[in-house]
């Protein structure tokens, strides 16, 4: 997960990063530093921020020619 498709998934479900930042448990710091690209988190802690995003409604698509993005799920 990229920081441009956690930003463009918090949007789709209309969600802070406050509330995302609860949902994963973790520092609401560590998701503004990620998204802002300064700091890349360890990979369970991008793990849980992707977790709580899909449990509350996103799907990640990987990069397949077409680009890496998020949409609904079904």
């Amino acid at each position: 997960m990229s920081p441009e498709q956690c930003k463009a998934a918090r949007a789709l479900l209309k969600l802070d990063q406050g509330q995302v930042a609860k949902s994963a448990k973790i520092a609401r710091s560590t998701l503004i530093d990620f998204e802002k690209g300064e700091r890349v988190p360890r990979a369970s802690t991008l793990a849980a921020i992707r977790a709580a995003l899909e449990a509350a409604g996103v799907q990640f698509i990987e990069e397949n020619g077409g680009g890496a993005g998020v949409r609904y799920k079904k």
